[in-house]
């Protein structure tokens, strides 16, 4: 059985890249049409849903997506990468941090907070991404930015262990290697990442997430069970319902007549509608549109459905 279109849950290993996950998805499914949503650093293990066949047309609403994420911090080391991977730049003693004065700290990620991104990461600046600055040792300035955490939750504070470690949810662009800095900062002794698990990526969640080893030991049959619909992640999309007439148009991109359309519910991400036809199930989703209100209609963005016969 060949499997063309669909999202599967891989639990990403430490010490490759979301990209090298890629790679062997495309091999397995013999599919070259892979994409992964929110990068995760090679220190990183967990959640990475990857979209294959028509279902990478729909990766940037996933993208916006809240991530939560298990972290865990080391005190009195700072390095330039901001977790323990990278050099050491400065070592401190930790030895009067108290636990109220950690949770203090950690209680002040809350809500929406500006952040400073790490000098080693993808993100561009002036068209060049931030750790080839950094690789080359050139100097640029990075701009704070805002995210917003929805919360900070502390698991477990072992000051004889020099552990810490947190639960957190967050939005699209939170680094957590950004926040384990600033708490160092904060204590005034340094402190660097040593462990990050994403557990959750909107609805896509860790227990239902497949390990990369078993992944590539797995025949095609049981993929196809843990292949999860292309809408699966839409909820945030208004709804749409429409009948055959107005499908086929759709999937041809012609326009369709606000009064042809049964808006269910209306949409949370601006101006963005998932539209199905006749009904709301995963095998009649038929793609995207947005409300054109000069025109009084709505427009095909995203097509995955097909209709292929005359109406």
């Amino acid at each position: 059985m060949k499997i063309n279109s669909g999202i599967i849950i891989i639990n990403k290993p430490k010490g490759i890249t979301s990209h090298d996950v890629i790679y062997h998805v495309r091999r397995k499914l013999g599919i070259k049409k892979v994409g992964h949503t929110g990068t995760l650093d090679p220190m990183a293990t967990g959640v990475l849903p990857v979209c294959f066949g028509k279902a990478t047309r729909i990766i940037e609403y996933m993208e916006a997506d809240m991530k939560t994420y298990s972290c865990e911090i080391k005190l009195g080391v700072t390095t330039d990468t901001l977790d323990i991977t990278g050099e050491v730049v400065s070592e401190n003693d930790y030895s009067k941090i108290t636990k109220a004065a950690v949770k203090r700290a950690l209680k002040t990620f809350d809500g929406e907070i500006d952040q400073v991104p790490p000098i080693y990461s993808a993100l561009k600046v002036n068209g060049k991404r931030l750790y080839e600055y950094a690789r080359k040792g050139e100097e640029v300035e990075i701009k704070s930015r805002k995210t917003f955490i929805e919360y900070l939750k502390v698991k477990d504070i072992e000051l004889e262990k020099n552990v810490i470690s947190f639960d957190v949810k967050c939005s699209k662009g939170t680094y957590i290697r950004s926040i384990c800095r600033d708490v160092g900062e904060i204590l005034g002794c340094g402190a660097t990442m040593t462990n990050l698990v994403r557990t959750q990526s909107g609805k896509f969640d860790i227990k239902n997430a497949i390990d990369l080893d078993d992944f590539d030991a797995i025949n095609i049959d049981t993929i196809n069970e843990l292949t999860l619909p292309i809408d699966f992640s839409l909820d945030d999309l208004g709804l749409c319902i429409i009948d055959d007439k107005s499908a086929w148009k759709f999937v041809r991109g012609q326009r369709i007549a606000e009064h042809n359309v049964n808006l269910i519910h209306d949409t949370k991400i601006e101006n963005r509608f998932a539209v199905y036809l006749n009904d709301k199930k995963a095998e009649n989703f038929l793609g995207t549109a947005k409300y054109e209100s000069e025109n009084y209609c709505y427009k095909a963005v995203k097509v995955t459905g097909e209709i292929d016969e005359d109406i």
